[in-house]
Protein backbone atom coordinates (compact mmCIF):
# COMPACT_ATOMS: atom_id res chain seq x y z
CA UNK A 1 0.00 0.00 0.00
CA UNK A 2 1.60 3.41 -1.04
CA UNK A 3 1.78 6.05 1.40
CA UNK A 4 -0.95 7.94 -0.09
CA UNK A 5 -2.90 5.15 0.18
CA UNK A 6 -2.45 4.87 3.95
CA UNK A 7 -3.17 8.31 4.37
CA UNK A 8 -6.49 8.43 2.61
CA UNK A 9 -7.35 5.30 4.83
CA UNK A 10 -6.17 7.27 8.56
CA UNK A 11 -8.68 10.32 6.94
CA UNK A 12 -11.86 7.73 6.20
CA UNK A 13 -11.31 6.19 9.56
CA UNK A 14 -11.18 9.59 11.46
CA UNK A 15 -14.60 10.64 8.95
CA UNK A 16 -16.38 7.62 9.88
CA UNK A 17 -15.42 6.03 13.72
CA UNK A 18 -17.88 8.10 15.10
CA UNK A 19 -19.10 7.71 18.18
CA UNK A 20 -22.94 8.56 19.16
CA UNK A 21 -22.24 9.96 22.68
CA UNK A 22 -19.55 8.93 25.08
CA UNK A 23 -19.55 8.43 28.86
CA UNK A 24 -16.99 7.05 31.06
CA UNK A 25 -18.76 4.00 31.23
CA UNK A 26 -18.50 4.04 27.67
CA UNK A 27 -14.73 4.41 28.08
CA UNK A 28 -14.13 1.59 30.23
CA UNK A 29 -16.26 -0.56 27.57
CA UNK A 30 -13.77 0.45 24.92
CA UNK A 31 -10.88 0.19 26.92
CA UNK A 32 -11.72 -3.39 28.16
CA UNK A 33 -12.39 -4.99 24.92
CA UNK A 34 -9.17 -3.14 23.37
CA UNK A 35 -7.35 -5.00 26.55
CA UNK A 36 -9.08 -8.23 26.03
CA UNK A 37 -8.14 -8.24 22.33
CA UNK A 38 -4.24 -7.40 23.66
CA UNK A 39 -4.18 -9.83 26.60
CA UNK A 40 -5.93 -12.87 24.12
CA UNK A 41 -2.52 -11.88 21.59
CA UNK A 42 -0.38 -11.39 24.28
CA UNK A 43 0.70 -7.98 23.29
CA UNK A 44 2.62 -5.92 25.51
CA UNK A 45 0.65 -2.46 25.02
CA UNK A 46 -0.53 -0.05 27.68
CA UNK A 47 -4.01 1.77 26.79
CA UNK A 48 -5.32 4.83 27.75
CA UNK A 49 -8.49 6.81 27.26
CA UNK A 50 -8.94 10.12 27.97
CA UNK A 51 -12.67 12.14 28.28
CA UNK A 52 -11.99 16.21 28.34
CA UNK A 53 -8.58 15.98 29.11
CA UNK A 54 -9.15 13.53 32.28
CA UNK A 55 -7.72 10.08 32.19
CA UNK A 56 -10.85 8.15 32.35
CA UNK A 57 -9.05 4.82 31.60
CA UNK A 58 -5.76 3.32 31.98
CA UNK A 59 -4.29 0.23 31.51
CA UNK A 60 -0.27 -1.80 31.32
CA UNK A 61 0.18 -5.04 30.47
CA UNK A 62 2.41 -7.23 31.46
CA UNK A 63 6.08 -6.19 29.63
CA UNK A 64 5.55 -2.31 29.30
CA UNK A 65 7.27 0.03 31.30
CA UNK A 66 6.63 3.92 32.35
CA UNK A 67 8.49 4.93 29.05
CA UNK A 68 4.88 3.66 27.75
CA UNK A 69 2.79 6.17 29.38
CA UNK A 70 5.29 8.83 28.50
CA UNK A 71 4.65 7.91 24.94
CA UNK A 72 1.12 8.09 25.35
CA UNK A 73 0.90 11.45 27.27
CA UNK A 74 3.32 12.98 23.77
CA UNK A 75 0.81 11.39 21.41
CA UNK A 76 -2.18 12.90 23.51
CA UNK A 77 -0.77 15.83 23.29
CA UNK A 78 -0.23 15.87 19.48
CA UNK A 79 -4.00 14.78 19.07
CA UNK A 80 -5.12 17.36 21.51
CA UNK A 81 -3.34 20.25 19.80
CA UNK A 82 -4.36 19.07 16.28
CA UNK A 83 -7.68 16.95 16.12
CA UNK A 84 -6.21 14.73 13.84
CA UNK A 85 -4.75 10.89 14.27
CA UNK A 86 -0.89 10.37 15.64
CA UNK A 87 -0.69 7.95 13.20
CA UNK A 88 -1.94 10.51 10.45
CA UNK A 89 0.30 13.01 11.48
CA UNK A 90 3.47 10.73 11.16
CA UNK A 91 2.28 9.42 7.97
CA UNK A 92 1.92 12.88 6.74
CA UNK A 93 5.35 14.03 7.84
CA UNK A 94 7.34 11.01 6.38
CA UNK A 95 5.62 11.54 3.00
CA UNK A 96 6.57 15.46 3.16
CA UNK A 97 9.65 14.83 4.42
CA UNK A 98 9.21 17.25 7.04
CA UNK A 99 9.80 17.13 10.94
CA UNK A 100 7.56 17.60 13.86
CA UNK A 101 9.35 20.98 14.36
CA UNK A 102 9.50 22.05 11.03
CA UNK A 103 5.54 21.27 10.28
CA UNK A 104 3.83 22.10 13.30
CA UNK A 105 6.51 24.46 15.30
CA UNK A 106 6.35 21.09 17.80
CA UNK A 107 8.90 19.83 20.23
CA UNK A 108 9.38 15.89 20.35
CA UNK A 109 10.11 16.31 24.15
CA UNK A 110 6.14 16.95 24.40
CA UNK A 111 4.44 15.48 21.12
CA UNK A 112 5.20 12.29 19.72
CA UNK A 113 3.96 11.35 16.04
CA UNK A 114 3.74 8.39 16.03
CA UNK A 115 0.67 5.84 15.71
CA UNK A 116 -1.49 4.58 18.31
CA UNK A 117 -3.72 7.79 19.41
CA UNK A 118 -7.28 8.15 18.07
CA UNK A 119 -9.54 10.92 18.54
CA UNK A 120 -13.36 10.23 20.06
CA UNK A 121 -15.83 12.11 17.86
CA UNK A 122 -19.11 12.35 19.00
CA UNK A 123 -21.47 13.60 16.54
CA UNK A 124 -22.81 16.88 16.95
CA UNK A 125 -20.32 17.69 19.54
CA UNK A 126 -16.86 16.97 17.90
CA UNK A 127 -13.52 15.73 19.24
CA UNK A 128 -13.77 14.90 22.97
CA UNK A 129 -10.83 13.16 23.83
CA UNK A 130 -8.77 10.16 22.66
CA UNK A 131 -8.13 6.21 22.88
CA UNK A 132 -4.70 5.74 22.71
CA UNK A 133 -2.18 2.53 22.92
CA UNK A 134 1.91 2.17 23.10
CA UNK A 135 4.30 -0.98 23.18
CA UNK A 136 3.74 -1.95 19.18
CA UNK A 137 5.69 -0.53 15.90
CA UNK A 138 3.46 2.27 15.64
CA UNK A 139 0.76 0.77 12.76
CA UNK A 140 0.19 -2.22 14.95
CA UNK A 141 -0.35 0.45 18.02
CA UNK A 142 -2.83 2.48 15.96
CA UNK A 143 -4.62 -0.72 14.54
CA UNK A 144 -5.51 -2.07 17.76
CA UNK A 145 -6.94 1.04 18.09
CA UNK A 146 -9.17 1.23 15.16
CA UNK A 147 -10.10 -2.08 15.73
CA UNK A 148 -11.21 -1.74 18.96
CA UNK A 149 -13.37 1.34 18.37
CA UNK A 150 -14.58 -0.61 15.27
CA UNK A 151 -16.00 -3.71 17.74
CA UNK A 152 -17.54 -1.14 20.04
CA UNK A 153 -19.22 0.92 17.60
CA UNK A 154 -20.28 -2.86 16.23
CA UNK A 155 -18.29 -1.71 12.47
CA UNK A 156 -16.60 -3.98 10.54
CA UNK A 157 -13.44 -3.52 8.77
CA UNK A 158 -13.92 -4.79 5.13
CA UNK A 159 -10.38 -5.57 3.51
CA UNK A 160 -8.95 -2.38 4.74
CA UNK A 161 -12.16 -0.20 3.66
CA UNK A 162 -14.73 0.75 6.96
CA UNK A 163 -18.40 -1.49 5.82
Amino acid sequence: MSMEDKIKEVIEQEQKLKFGHFSNDDAYRLGTIIYEMAKERELPVTIEIRKNTQIVYHVALEGTSPDNDKWLERKYNLVNRTGLSSYRISLELKASGKTLEERLELTTENYAAHGGCFPINVEGTGIIGTVAVSGLEQSMDHSLAIEGICKFLGRKLLGRKLD
